[in-house]
């Protein structure tokens, strides 16, 4: 006998729970593509996008997923033989820099491992050190969606600042933003990407580049740029055909808009303030669960944490399995390991995530936490006992 059967919950970090309402923005025929009702659609997209993430600079929508945001990034920050640092705290920094050494970037990277965020002092230790301003840009994750590690974006420009270096700071806000605060603008960020897929409430297959002045300038001379993913007819460009080099992506758009209204009528504030206080639920069950069992969260310092999705630590077997009777008992989806080596390790088994991201409430969480709460049961897992309440108060205010 399961209990799965009825609307499955996916709670894993991306793709995020739809609106019915972006659902249904989707639900209508192909569009004239070369003017009327789409472009007027279209062209109210810019200042909400500027708004979402708190900048008065330009913005790029590409067809693609966040993959191909690094890859719109990379393109157009870079020239042969450039240099990069690349500060990781998870598996999708190393994505990043990855993707920066495949198309010819030289990338120099510090691991800051998996459960701790970039160090300010030792970005600032390796900018003094490039006497010749060599490197072009820093690369980091703002929430790295693997480890759940959040880092202090303003800390590290302020590093940048402190030595008088001009590299460029490109974050990857794709796991935060509108779900953790993002301050584009204030925390002095050159390029940010995102993706539809997560905060956004949209399906996978739309990548977004946020950029200032001076990188637009820089990008000018990027010898990396194709025509497809050149950044510069996308922000500057007067038809609309430039702004997604081709046909744009008609049903990405109309869920897009719904969404970011959506966002508009809670108010971005809000927004954050809802997920802190869910992601406050979930840290709070969690840390009962552990008091008498292997259970612990992936970051200590809740300063460090997202506020978008949850990493746990339980050990092996214990994740696996615990995911396992989730998803085939009680119809719950958790995330699974991402970068915690390979399927046959260890570690591998006795991670997992929690998300709290997008279009999500407090039933949709405390459900959540209920059925890992019956899961630890069913498999006989050690946990402390009233993790559901103090959930609860959180959620309660109390």
């Amino acid at each position: 006998m399961s209990l799965a059967n009825g609307r499955p919950y996916i709670a894993q970090p991306g793709p995020s729970v739809l609106p019915d309402r972006v659902l249904a923005a989707m639900q209508r025929g192909s569009p004239n593509i070369y003017g009327g009702s789409l472009h007027d659609m279209v062209a109210t997209l810019w200042s909400d996008l500027r708004a979402v993430a708190r900048t008065k600079g330009h913005v790029a929508i590409y067809i693609g997923n966040g993959h191909a945001a690094w890859e719109a990034a990379n393109t157009n920050m870079f020239s042969q033989g450039d240099k990069a640092l690349v500060l990781i705290t998870g598996n999708f920094g190393t994505g990043w820099a990855n993707a920066a050494r495949g198309i010819g970037i030289d990338v120099t990277a510090i691991d800051f491992g998996k459960r701790a965020a970039a160090d300010p002092a030792r970005l600032a230790q390796a900018l003094a050190e490039d006497k010749a301003h060599s490197i072009k840009a820093v690369l980091v994750t703002h929430v790295d969606t693997a480890t759940s590690v959040r880092n202090d974006i303003a800390a590290l420009r302020a590093a940048i600042d402190s030595v008088g270096h001009p590299a460029l700071l490109a974050v990857d806000a794709i796991a935060s933003l509108g779900c953790d605060q993002v301050e584009m603008d204030a925390w002095g960020v050159d390029v940010m990407i995102a993706a539809s897929q997560k905060g956004l409430m949209t399906p996978p297959g739309l990548a977004f580049v946020w950029l200032s002045d001076k990188a637009l300038a820089q990008g000018r001379g990027a010898d990396r740029r194709t025509p497809y993913w050149d950044w510069t007819p996308r922000v500057t460009g007067s038809e609309f055909w430039q702004y997604f080099h081709g046909t744009a992506p008609t049903h990405h758009l109309y869920a897009l808009r719904e969404a970011l209204t959506m966002i508009a009528e809670e108010g971005l504030e809000a927004v954050w303030a809802r997920h802190e206080r869910l992601a406050q639920a979930v840290w709070a069950a969690i840390e009962i669960w552990g008091s008498a069992g292997p259970m612990a969260m992936n970051v200590a310092d809740p300063a460090c944490r997202g506020r978008s999705v949850t990493g746990v630590r339980i050990g092996a077997p214990h994740g696996t399995a615990l995911r396992h009777w989730c998803e085939q008992k009680a119809g719950v989806t958790l995330g699974i390991g991402l970068g915690m080596v390979a399927d046959d390790d260890p570690e591998w088994h006795g991670f997992f995530r929690m998300a709290h991201m997008g279009h999500v409430n407090a039933h949709m969480t405390l459900g959540m936490l209920g059925v890992v709460q019956a899961g630890l049961l069913a498999l006989d897992i050690p946990h402390g006992k009233g993790a559901l309440e103090a959930a609860a108060r959180v959620v309660a205010g109390a």
